[in-house]
């Protein structure tokens, strides 16, 4: 029988150097049988009179959460006399919440199960977000090209691009994170009163320092010169799409250039992206 995988808390406690041992790992007793994923943008409204709808401002992203439900039951041991609590395995996650005193914050921790997270494949790999639109554009780009040029063959592979390269951002091992809430709720006792079987509502809030996002979101700015080795299959407007953030922008790096023909590119050729006025 093949082994079942369990779902863990690996616990960062506070160790000052050179004392920093591993996380403590916290086993759960039984895996969750849904995970809860929320994750947002925080968007301000830009008020124009005489338009039909405000403008949308992204203003920044807000942390991930993620939901478990979490059961636990200690009926095995018995639920007359000498029944053992519930509570010394729920208070194990309980605690996570608390304030740690060297730290004044409460524990930073990793969820982990397996790397078939949620995006584990969003990577430009087979079956992936970016290859599913690849595959879904290309007949009808494809099509569509043969009657009325390369324009829209052009976008296809510039929306492909844009996909590919933002569709990354999920991929990983585990939820790095701190608890934010614990709801305890106790279904079952013994004659003396002795809980015997809980249900936890954890919410684990993203955690990410500045240097990591800053590295994972590896942000270019268009106002600056950059330089690009072409690979099979660029256009200029799969360019302009990831540089500008529109492919409508390929004139600019045809002209920085001097190509003349901007569906026909070279592999290996070095371009430089002009910035934005």
């Amino acid at each position: 029988m093949e082994q079942i995988a369990k779902a863990a808390l690996l616990v960062e406690w506070f160790q000052p150097p050179p004392d920093v041992k591993n996380p403590e790992q916290i086993d759960l007793q039984y895996n969750p049988t849904e995970l809860s994923w929320d994750k947002s943008a925080q968007l301000a409204e830009i008020t124009i009179p005489g338009l039909d709808a405000p403008l949308q401002q992204f203003v920044r992203g807000q942390a991930e959460r993620l939901t478990l439900e979490l059961f636990f039951d200690t009926t095995d041991h018995g639920m007359g006399k000498g029944a053992l609590s519930v509570t010394t395995l729920t208070d194990r996650i309980y605690q996570l919440i608390k304030i740690e005193p060297k730290r004044h914050a409460p524990p930073i921790c990793t969820f982990v199960w397996n790397d078939q997270f949620p995006g584990s494949s969003l990577e430009g790999n087979a079956g992936s977000a970016a290859s599913a639109i690849g595959d879904a554009l290309g007949p009808v780009a494809g099509a569509v090209a043969s009657a009325i040029g390369g324009a829209v063959s052009a976008l296809a592979s510039a929306v492909a691009g844009i996909a590919a390269a933002a569709s990354g951002n999920q991929r990983r091992n585990g939820f790095r994170c701190i608890v934010e809430s614990v709801k305890q709720k106790f279904t079952l006792f013994s004659p003396d009163g002795i809980p015997l079987r809980a249900t936890l509502t954890v919410v684990l809030r993203e955690y990410k320092t500045l240097d990591e996002q800053l590295k994972h979101l590896n942000l270019t700015s268009p106002d600056r010169t950059h330089s690009y080795v072409t690979q099979n299959g660029d256009t200029l407007a799969r360019i302009a799409a990831q540089y500008y953030r529109g492919p409508g922008e390929w004139r600019s790096i045809a002209d920085a250039n001097g190509i003349e023909d901007p569906r026909r590119l070279a592999p290996g050729a070095t371009l430089t992206i002009p910035p934005t006025e």
